[in-house]
This record gives structure tokens, C-alpha cells and sequence, in this order.
């Protein structure tokens, strides 16, 4: 097993991550060291380093590959630890923390807040009216429980991943709130609620089955550009360590 290791600069790492969605989308891990971040990918067959430079161009600050020991899906978990976004902590369960935490569980899936696109999603839903609400794409089901801890009510969260909506599953059990998880493709089918949240990556949220615009999309920076495409309008943008979020209304 090798690990592949991607670094850009952390003011690039919105676009990098955009380009080399092609080889990030199954699951990389992301490390975070100054000004610099760094995308991992393991396996027994990456791309080479000109496919990596191909792709994401002057972004790329370089590219390694090391073999790597038994139990590296879960290393990263290593670190992991305790986020305050607002009135909410998210920790998985084995970080010591407060009693009202949010008790996430990632298992090995995208999820506990430590990704500045998760934490800015977490803000904005701390500033938008409590409505029914519907997370495309949950992963962990981390904003979905969130939103229903805020007093979003009902909450839907939908994920492609049985495995991932399986653990999402467990969270929401583990932190006794009212989530409904189901598994499908945002793609081709999304539920409606007055407030969305997809906090997806830039081909997924291009090819949303959006046939009735919610009133209100808090989303990741990729759709920076594209919302007059959804009958949507930027009313808001975030940003924190390269990375951004927005707040997308009806137009």
C-alpha cells in the first residue's frame, strides 16, 4: 500500500481540490500545516506525479509517495479532535470534551467538523431561520445532526454510501436527535425543504437534481459563479483557510 501526497498552498487549496476532483472524489485525506495543505491518496495504483501536475497545474507545490503500514484507513483519525462552531461542539467519541457535545463517529467516512468548509456550513446554519431542512450528501451525518440540535425540524439527509449512511445512522442514534437517513443519489432525485445544505464537491453540486430551488442553499465556494444556472442568488460567502461557503437564495 503507497500514500500519495498532493501539497498546494493553502490559498490554492479550494482550486486544487476542484481539479483534481477526478482523483479526490473516492476519499483523500487533507492535512493542514501553515500555509501549506496537503491531499493524501493511498492505494496500490495512484496517478503519477505529471497526472497530478497535469491536472492541477501551478497549484501544485509537490507530490511524494511513501509505502505506508497496515491500519491507514483509520490514521488519520489520530488527528482528530475537539470543534466549537457557535453553540455547537462536535468530537468523536474518543476526544474528551463537555457532556453536550456532539459525539460524531466518522468510521470511514468525510465528517467532524475539522474541514473549513464544514465549520463555515456550521455558522451559516446558526444565522438561517429554523426550517425543515434536507442535508445532500451527509457523509457522517455531522451538519444534519448539527441542524437538528440547532431546532431545524423535520431534518432529512440523504447519502449516496450505504457504509457512510450506516454510520450516519449511528450518529444521529448516538446523539438522541431526529434525523432521517436515507440512502440515494442526489443526482438524480433530492428531497425538497426550505433549507438545503450540500456541502458537495464541484461536479456533484453541478449535476444536483434541483427540479424546485429550495429557498435557501448553504453549500461549499465550488458554486461560486454558477448560481444564476439554479435560479439562485449569492446572498452571502465565507471564507476560512482557503476554502469557502455560501448562502444561495431564490432568485
Amino acid at each position: 500500500m503507497n500514500r500519495l501526497a498532493i501539497r498546494v498552498r493553502a490559498e490554492d487549496a479550494e482550486i486544487a481540490f476542484a481539479r483534481l476532483e477526478s482523483v479526490l472524489a473516492h476519499g483523500a485525506e487533507e492535512v493542514v500545516a501553515g500555509e501549506v495543505v496537503e491531499f493524501a491518496l493511498y492505494g496500490e495504483s495512484l496517478p503519477s506525479e505529471a497526472e497530478v501536475r497535469a491536472l492541477a497545474g501551478d497549484t501544485v507545490l509537490g507530490v511524494s509517495v511513501e509505502p505506508v503500514a497496515d491500519g491507514w484507513e483509520r490514521a488519520w483519525h489520530e488527528h482528530l479532535g475537539r470543534v466549537v462552531v457557535g453553540d455547537v461542539a462536535v468530537r468523536p467519541p474518543w476526544v474528551e470534551g463537555k457532556p453536550d457535545d456532539l459525539l460524531i463517529d466518522p468510521g470511514l467516512s468525510f465528517g467532524v467538523a475539522a474541514h473549513p468548509t464544514t465549520r463555515l456550513c456550521l455558522q451559516l446554519l446558526h444565522e438561517s431561520p429554523r426550517t425543515a431542512l434536507a442535508d445532500w450528501g451527509c457523509g457522517s451525518g455531522v451538519l444534519a445532526i448539527a441542524a437538528a440540535r440547532l431546532g431545524f425540524a423535520p431534518v432529512v439527509a440523504v447519502e449516496l454510501d450505504e457504509a457512510a449512511a450506516y454510520i450516519a445512522r449511528a450518529n444521529v442514534a448516538a446523539n438522541g436527535v431526529a434525523v432521517d437517513v436515507a440512502v440515494g443519489d442526489v443526482t438524480r432525485s433530492a428531497p425538497w425543504a426550505p433549507t438545503v445544505l450540500a456541502n458537495l464537491t464541484l461536479p456533484l453540486l453541478g449535476s444536483l437534481a434541483m427540479t424546485r430551488p429550495p429557498e435557501r442553499l448553504i453549500a461549499s465556494g465550488f458554486l461560486a459563479g454558477q448560481t444564476p444556472a439554479l435560479g439562485m442568488v449569492e446572498r452571502e460567502r465565507r471564507e476560512l483557510d482557503g476554502w469557502a461557503a455560501l448562502v444561495l437564495e431564490r432568485a
